[in-house]
């Protein structure tokens, strides 16, 4: 019998598996664009940006919060906040980034079948890029 992942396992195997659709899904010819500076490269090479910080869960994988990004922008200039908030309220609306702000202040528990359903699924839509 096998033993049952840990929660700390699941949340780390849905970290990789969403980062990686997320880098994939909008790349042509595995090539990807940061949306905050422009910068092209192969999408191994460059990160999953969230506009709300991964600490909170509600909108940690959530793919409007998440786009790809250089690890420039991401790492060494905090994010750009300011020039992500730009792309948002270009991309979605000019409320956008309000709401996520208040999606992510909104405190959620995932139950591990939670997490599990969610490595599936991004698993899924991964196979099928």
């Amino acid at each position: 019998m096998s033993k049952k992942p840990t929660r700390k396992s699941l949340v780390k195997k849905l970290d990789t598996v969403f980062s990686q659709y997320i880098r994939q899904k909008d790349a042509i010819s595995d090539i990807a664009i940061c949306v905050t500076c422009g910068k092209k490269d192969n999408w191994q090479k460059l990160q999953c940006g969230h506009f709300m910080s991964r600490r909170h869960y509600n909108t940690r994988w959530d793919e409007d919060n998440c786009h790809v990004q250089c690890s420039g922008c991401n790492v060494f200039k905090a994010g750009e906040i300011y020039l992500y908030n730009k792309y948002l309220c270009t991309k979605f609306d000019n409320n956008f980034p309000d709401r996520l702000y208040a999606k992510s202040n909104i405190s959620v528990k995932f139950a591990d079948v939670d997490l599990i359903d969610m490595i599936e699924k991004y698993t899924s839509l991964l196979e099928s890029l």
